[in-house]
């Protein structure tokens, strides 16, 4: 009787394991972020809560309760813990990109690795090599390449490396010409590649062919020139560059010629830029600057004019700790890469802490006063100006 059990058990979990996954950010599980929105009342809301990407465990099956009944009853009858398994999590995010095919690629510079969480097929890929067989050891900054390719920054292997769509490195860029990359960009209308070569205070610029076209800025404080870049962005036929040590973001036209504008300033207030890191546009101009000393992500208008903070240092929903990148893709929502303080202390803090290396994601509902903007929101939707669950 109990290997016919057996056998019926596994059948049944054989059963549920064909569901297929979906991908899911988790707004749902925290009461605290259920409708949480920046600002808060009230001000007029512009931004949703709408959940995190932690790994594997955004990925479940719409028969997940069922599954784990079913799954703790295999493991008493056969002796084993699935809980013992070791999860498949974020540990030090820093930057990433959502393509057209409805993936989100993150860099993780602990687990030297791409993260790829895919919804379409309801599954987490994990990328790990670089070129030929030498694996990523500090990948930061990531971007969509000519055909489908993506584009990684190694701050440690001083290369851009190359893959396809399925991971498998194509090549490099910038090998033996960069000294410690971190951001990367481009435009995809003149295909030229933006690196931001932090050690060498400059951008250089890359054709798709991976050849150097150009090198953007010096080291120095005057408009132009750059203390220690971190990010880009290629964004509305502009280029963005987090100068971190200048405490501003300076924009460039496209071939990195004119400076079109800067902002950003040292000081107290929210609203400086005191560590400034990730920077990432809208498709209304709106610019999103993460400032990694006060751990908020701080909004801009088109001109540079300060609109209002995001987060603050903190646990749990809509708080930061250390965070990095920044990014928005095709539908204006905003992800933003954060490591996270642990939501408790004592016994179990170790187990919370490793949940908390996370992506924090918001729905985007528009900047004109009083409106919302219609469309589904991450796991939000704005219909009528009323919030519904979707």
């Amino acid at each position: 009787m109990r290997r016919l059990f057996l056998y019926a058990a596994t059948a049944l979990l054989a059963g549920c394991a064909a569901t297929p996954t979906v991908l899911h950010f988790g707004m749902l599980d925290s009461a605290e972020g259920r409708l949480l929105r920046f600002p808060p009342p009230p001000e007029v809301p512009r931004y949703l809560y709408a959940g995190e990407l932690i790994g594997e465990a955004n990925f479940r099956r719409d028969d997940e309760q069922a599954r784990s009944t079913l799954r703790r009853l295999f493991d008493a009858i056969t002796g084993l813990d699935s809980a013992d398994a070791p999860r498949v999590e974020l540990q030090r995010p820093m930057a990433g990109m959502a393509d057209e095919r409805g993936r989100i690629y993150v860099t993780d510079m602990s687990r030297q690795a791409v993260f790829v969480f895919d919804t379409v097929a309801g599954e987490l890929n994990v990328w790990d090599k670089a070129h030929g067989v030498t694996s990523f050891a500090a990948p930061v900054g990531i971007a969509a390449g000519r055909e489908g390719e993506v584009l990684v920054a190694d701050a440690e292997l001083a290369l851009v490396a190359r893959l396809d769509a399925s991971g498998n490195p194509k090549g490099t860029i910038g090998r033996g010409m960069l000294k410690r990359p971190t951001g990367v960009a481009r435009d995809p209308a003149r295909g030229l590649i933006y690196v931001a070569d932090t050690h060498a205070h400059d951008v250089k610029v890359f054709d798709d062919s991976g050849a150097l076209v150009e090198v953007v800025g010096r080291r120095g404080e005057r408009p132009g020139e750059f203390n220690f870049p971190t990010h880009v962005a290629f964004a509305r036929g502009e280029l963005y560059v987090t100068d971190s040590m200048n405490n501003r973001v300076q924009v460039f036209t496209a071939d990195g010629e004119v400076l079109k504008r800067e902002f950003g300033a040292r000081g107290l207030y929210v609203g400086n830029l005191v560590r400034p890191k990730g920077v990432a546009v809208d498709n209304e101009g709106n610019v999103y600057v993460v400032e990694g000393y006060y751990d908020h992500l701080l909004v801009f208008g088109p001109g540079g004019e300060f609109l209002l903070p995001i987060g603050g240092t903190g646990a749990g929903a809509g708080r930061f700790y250390l965070p990095s990148g920044v990014w928005v893709d095709s539908r204006n929502r905003v992800f933003v890469a954060d490591i996270g303080l642990p939501a408790t202390s004592g016994p179990d803090a170790q187990a919370i802490t490793s949940l908390e290396q996370r992506v924090f994601h918001l729905g985007h509902v528009g900047l004109e006063l009083g409106s919302f903007c219609t469309g589904i929101l991450g796991v939000l939707e704005a219909r009528d100006h009323v919030l519904a669950q979707v």
